[in-house]
């Protein structure tokens, strides 16, 4: 694989540490949407922006803050790795829509609509009903347009994604999301809504986490290659790319608040077994940064064309951010 390949990993949630930064370099890694919020509130989620600018500051010769597609490219002139901010949940603009524009001057590019359960805007996928977009999540996703604050839907249930698209004048995200044709779990994608997301410009993340994986750790990647296969045959070649939703080095304890958070006292497992509560094993030929270029061989071995391969392994994501990332134009 060649060093000039742009590899852009559409989500992680790593517990971030200069090894994983030193990883993210030698792996060649252009860029990474990170998760700074799951459950947090407004002061928390800045309070770990803050710590992030600690870590630019620590680690300048490693990791830049990625605000723009340019900042991406010079990432990668520069031999360093461009973060950008997500967050997994609306809950940092809480109940108020002028959050929105503070937080994308803060740095964020990415939010979800909703996490697991019902939020202010949207529904999970984990929700027995799906009433679709509230009144405020319409407020919402017309200012996160306006700004240049991506919709992403990966854990929002079905008719929300898909009025999410309706409603949106601006191509939404899908950062981390296999097709659920392929693999049948709650959190993967019907080709209604892939398909949609192709025809609306959008971009799919597509998931190396082993709950959403076909034989779950056991998966191979020549299975993985074959499932990216149809997604592009589905969607078309431009809409595709990673969203590994790596969860490098946390300690089991960190899955009980990506699922429970403070809404509960029980223990909810979330994807479906009590094996949900701690940490998957990870796939044998992805479990680091380190491991994009085996992806990208298996990609070739597959038959993909080497245009292809660039495009799914970071430079539709590239071009996504190009038309995203900044204020919507007047029309």
């Amino acid at each position: 694989m060649s060093d000039d390949r742009v590899i852009i990993d559409g989500l992680q949630y790593c517990k971030w540490s200069p090894k994983i930064f030193r990883q993210l370099h030698d792996g060649g890694v252009t860029a990474v949407h990170v998760t700074i919020c799951y459950w947090e509130n407004f002061r928390e989620t800045v309070a770990n922006i803050s710590q992030w600018n600690r870590w630019f500051e620590e680690h300048a010769d490693l990791i830049v803050p990625g605000r723009t597609a340019d900042d991406v490219r010079r990432a990668k002139a520069e031999g360093r790795t461009a973060i950008v901010f997500g967050f997994q949940n609306c809950s940092p603009i809480e109940d108020d829509i002028g959050l929105v524009p503070v937080l994308h001057d803060l740095g964020a590019r990415f939010m979800q609509l909703s996490y697991n359960n019902q939020s202010l805007l949207a529904t999970g996928c984990y929700e027995a009903e799906d009433p679709g977009i509230t009144r405020m999540g319409r407020q919402v996703i017309r200012e996160m347009n306006r700004v240049g604050l991506v919709v992403d839907m990966s854990h929002s249930a079905e008719r929300s994604t898909l009025e999410a698209m309706e409603i949106s004048e601006r191509p939404i995200a899908i950062t981390h999301a296999n097709p659920h044709a392929w693999m049948p779990a709650l959190r993967n994608k019907s080709d209604t809504v892939l398909k949609a997301l192709g025809e609306s410009g959008g971009m799919l993340g597509l998931s190396l986490y082993p709950h959403h994986l076909r034989d779950k750790s056991a998966c191979t990647l020549e299975d993985f290659c074959a499932m990216v296969e149809r997604a592009v045959e589905l969607m078309g070649i431009e809409r595709v790319g990673i969203g590994s939703d790596l969860c490098q080095d946390h300690g089991d304890e960190v899955v009980a608040w990506m699922r429970n958070g403070r809404w509960t006292r029980d223990v909810d497992y979330g994807e479906g077994s009590k094996d949900a509560a701690a940490w998957p094993e990870p796939v044998s030929w992805f479990s680091s940064n380190l491991d994009f270029r085996g992806i990208a061989d298996g990609l070739k071995r597959r038959g993909f064309s080497d245009d292809a391969v660039d495009r799914i392994m970071g430079l539709n994501w590239l071009d996504f951010f190009e038309r995203s990332f900044g204020p919507q134009e007047s029309r």
